[in-house]
């Protein structure tokens, strides 16, 4: 069950708000003992509840009041510390920080293989096992990167095999259809063409035997001469 968020407002219920007084005391004591094991820190913890109680919390072993003093003396020095004494502060802070830079510059040249002269037998056997490390360290994260690349190309080859094997069958389907259209093309041509033929060899033989009709008048018996019927040729 999951659970609603709590509004940081005062409690206006007496009990519920000294339950949870006495709840959340309990937690910021164990943070704080916690805190001071961890981080091996002098913690100090002071509360006050509503109705005046006090409650304290000091993992100091002479207790909350040497850790007040220290608090007092370290917060009054802040206060009245001298614009001297502050530059002298951080003039000391320049030169540590000036001669961390010179150490590492030191050591950049010797591992460029500078300045090697002075270390000394066992300095070079150090340095020499630095480096060695630092190489073992190199090929293997160039080894890393090359596996990781040479999968990658294998994975787009697999992409580009698996897309060219679709085109190939999209286009075998193109054939298919084509050729079956050519097919169609090709039965209707024929068919055109043998009623082509059929009519032509029809107008050839209408043309070749023409058709005669001959018209015949009746019989005269009471004449001698019969005259001629006309004849029409189609």
């Amino acid at each position: 069950m999951v659970r609603g968020k709590t509004v940081i407002e005062r409690i206006e219920n007496t009990t519920s708000r000294q339950v949870t007084f006495s709840k959340r005391k309990s937690g910021l004591f164990k943070k704080a003992r916690e805190l001071g094991v961890l981080c091996d820190a002098q913690v100090a913890v002071v509360l006050f509840s509503n109705t005046g109680r006090l409650y304290d919390y000091s993992n100091c072993n002479s207790g909350m009041k040497s850790i007040i003093e220290r608090y007092q003396h370290v917060k009054e020095g802040q206060q009245f510390m001298s614009a001297s004494a502050e530059a002298k502060l951080w003039k000391v802070e320049a030169n540590r920080l000036r001669q961390q830079l010179h150490n590492l510059q030191e050591d950049h040249r010797q591992l460029l293989g500078q300045n090697l002269p002075g270390l000394g037998l066992e300095g070079l056997k150090d340095l020499e096992n630095q480096l060695e490390t630092s190489i073992h360290n190199i090929r293997l994260t160039k080894d890393q990167l090359m596996i990781d690349e040479i999968e990658e190309l294998n994975k787009k080859e697999s992409l580009v095999h698996q897309e060219n094997t679709e085109l190939y069958k999209k286009l075998n389907i193109i054939r298919r259809q084509n050729l079956d259209l050519q097919n169609k093309l090709n039965g209707q041509v024929e068919v055109n063409e043998t009623i082509t033929s059929s009519s032509s060899q029809y107008n050839i033989a209408a043309r070749a035997d023409p058709v005669c009709l001959q018209v015949s008048h009746p019989h005269h018996a009471e004449r001698d001469e019969q005259p001629e019927s006309p004849t029409l040729c189609l």
